[in-house]
């Protein structure tokens, strides 16, 4: 029998994606404690600061915060260590090539649930000049703009 693949998101990135262009998307598991696993699967994290680096063939997250277990006492860790992430070689590589070119970077996009274990999405991301960011604010205007008016005459 196969397992329901139910996804529980726990954290969201927003400003990776109002601050960067998201060029290619990676999953990848987390090295985590007992205590840090509780508190994840009650939704307290936060990855808005949080940057990846490669470090001798291995990749980290720094910065991800996830808050201490209430119940944890002595086995909780330090809410902002660094967190060991797992990918394939070929991927590591892959990664470690693309930001050894000019402008790019690996930000963390999202913190969820997949089944019983605790992903987390990564992005190969260009940073976005601040005409880009206007650009993007007047496109999401006039699609919400539009929704409204499709709105309006099918209510007529």
């Amino acid at each position: 029998m196969a397992k329901s693949q139910g996804i529980k998101l726990i954290a969201n990135n927003k400003k990776a994606y109002h601050d960067y262009f998201i060029d290619e998307k990676f999953e990848a598991g987390l090295a985590l404690h007992g205590t840090e696993v509780k508190s994840l699967r009650m939704g307290k994290c936060s990855i808005k600061e949080a940057f990846v680096t490669i470090n001798k063939g291995e990749v980290f997250i720094n910065h991800m915060h996830i808050s201490p277990y209430e119940k944890g006492n002595i086995f909780n860790r330090d809410p902002l260590r660094i967190r060991k992430l797992l990918l394939h070689k070929s991927e590591i590589n892959k990664l470690a090539g693309q930001v050894k070119m000019k402008g790019y970077t690996i930000m963390p996009l999202k913190v969820y649930l997949k089944g019983s274990l605790v992903k987390i999405e990564i992005g190969l991301a260009r940073g976005k000049k601040s005409y880009d960011k206007r650009q993007d604010i007047a496109k999401k205007d006039a699609q919400r703009e539009a929704r409204r008016e499709f709105k309006i005459r099918q209510l007529d």
